[in-house]
């Protein structure tokens, strides 16, 4: 393997015909060029998608109040009704699948923004009333202070955690907004945390002009009364949170008098049927591009056994010198697929340089124009997948250069000696 007349053997066949060379190994070196771009480029996909969710729990669902369209022990169809304090502690009890369960409300309303002010300045924000345990579903950046705590809810303190655009509106860019004041409906606040975003793009545009304060404060202060605007619930780890979406409905039905058929008084997102459904998405995503890239890396390497094959042929007389000189059909047969293993090596190793090289350079190029990425994040490709992608390769052109040596050995020397 490491005689040095063979490896100059080798460089004597590869260079002889240069063209014909460069031909056969650029097909190898495209092939596997393409198939770190699109697996790079399906990663940065998955990621721009995947960011979006943040560190939020996927195995949770949203469940909110809508009109009845069934009439129901008594009841008329297009009936309001709001869930209530009450409804938190029969769906703990009923649900033992629950691991979080986090009810909230929004002043103004669903999608609902309320007037902020501090000083001279003002902006229009969403407002939510939170447990602590909404951060533990959907967890945030936190920049300074702290989140709402238990004491917050059990006191009614009149706390709030803003988001970071809300600060840039409403403070100096210096200026430390903890334990300031803030007037929200008429009503001052102290601001007691500021955080950011897990999420990018839009998603967090969004969450960064959010205001949390207390739930019970947020009911109490602006009347409320007990009234809910929408649970998030969380499943048990291994427990699909479709079972607690049914349970919970169920339960809600017969306490707020909603017919068991009437499927459009409850509304209900399932976050993780869709997470799902993604991950799917990606896995056909992935499987294609290994089935289009091996297809494009194939045909190199047939390529490869192809030219291996004239070398062969034009060779021929030389061989059957090798052979009447006693050299094994094992020694012709290793030759030639050395020749093949390292064509396609070389020139798959500077086609996987190059594809890793350009991945970079456009991972760098939108991380420096500041581009909004929010559908495409970070391409790249997993070092053991290349590894992976190499080791095929080298694999293949053994197998390309078999053919070729096989057809080799199987001419007698003094046939091989005639040859013209």
């Amino acid at each position: 393997m490491f005689d040095l007349d063979r490896w100059q053997e080798i460089y004597h066949v590869l260079r002889k015909n240069k063209l014909r060379t460069f031909l056969t190994a650029f097909g190898v070196f495209w092939g596997i060029f393409m198939l770190v771009v699109m697996m790079g480029s399906g990663e940065g996909l998955r990621n721009g998608i995947s960011q979006n969710f943040g560190d939020m729990a996927t195995n949770s669902v949203f469940i909110w109040a809508q009109q009845t369209s069934v009439p129901y022990k008594g009841f008329t169809r297009g009936r309001r009704f709001d869930y209530e304090n009450a409804d938190v502690r029969a769906l703990s009890e009923a649900i033992p699948e629950i691991k979080y369960l986090a009810p909230r409300t929004n002043v103004g309303g669903y999608n609902g923004s309320s007037n902020v002010i501090r000083g001279l300045k003002s902006g229009a924000f969403q407002i939510f009333g939170d447990y602590p345990v909404f951060d533990s579903i959907d967890p945030v950046n936190l920049l300074q202070g702290r989140f709402i705590n238990e004491l917050d809810v059990k006191e009614k303190r009149k706390v709030v955690v803003i988001g970071q655009r809300v600060k840039e509106l409403l403070f100096e860019k210096d200026e430390n907004p903890i334990n300031k004041y803030i007037q929200i409906n008429g009503v001052y606040f102290n601001v007691v945390g500021l955080f950011s975003s897990k999420r990018t793009g839009e998603a967090a545009s969004y969450d960064n002009q959010r205001l949390h304060m207390p739930f019970t404060t947020c009911q109490k202060t602006f009347n409320m009364g007990d009234a809910i605007g929408f649970f998030n619930i969380t499943s048990k780890n291994g427990i699909p949170v479709a079972v607690v979406e049914e349970k919970a409905i169920r339960v809600l039905k017969k306490r707020h008098a909603v017919a068991p058929s009437d499927d459009a008084a409850i509304g209900h997102f399932n976050l993780e049927v869709e997470y799902k459904k993604m991950v799917g998405l990606f896995f056909g995503i992935r499987v294609l591009v290994w089935i289009v890239g091996i297809g494009t890396l194939l045909a190199g390497v047939i390529g490869v056994s192809n030219i291996m094959l004239v070398v062969v042929k034009e060779r021929t007389k030389e061989i059957g010198i090798q052979r009447a000189l006693g050299a094994t059909p094992r020694i012709i047969i290793s030759q030639i697929m050395t020749e093949s293993v390292v064509l396609t090596t070389f020139s798959g190793y500077f086609g996987l340089t190059l594809g890793v090289g350009l991945l970079e350079l456009i991972n760098y190029l939108l991380e420096k124009s500041g581009a909004d990425t929010e559908m495409f994040l970070h391409p790249g490709i997993n070092f053991n997948v290349a590894i992976i992608a190499l080791a095929i390769l080298v694999v293949a052109g053994a197998i390309a250069g078999l053919v070729p040596a096989r057809k080799a050995v199987s001419v007698k020397p003094i046939d091989a000696l005639r040859y013209e």
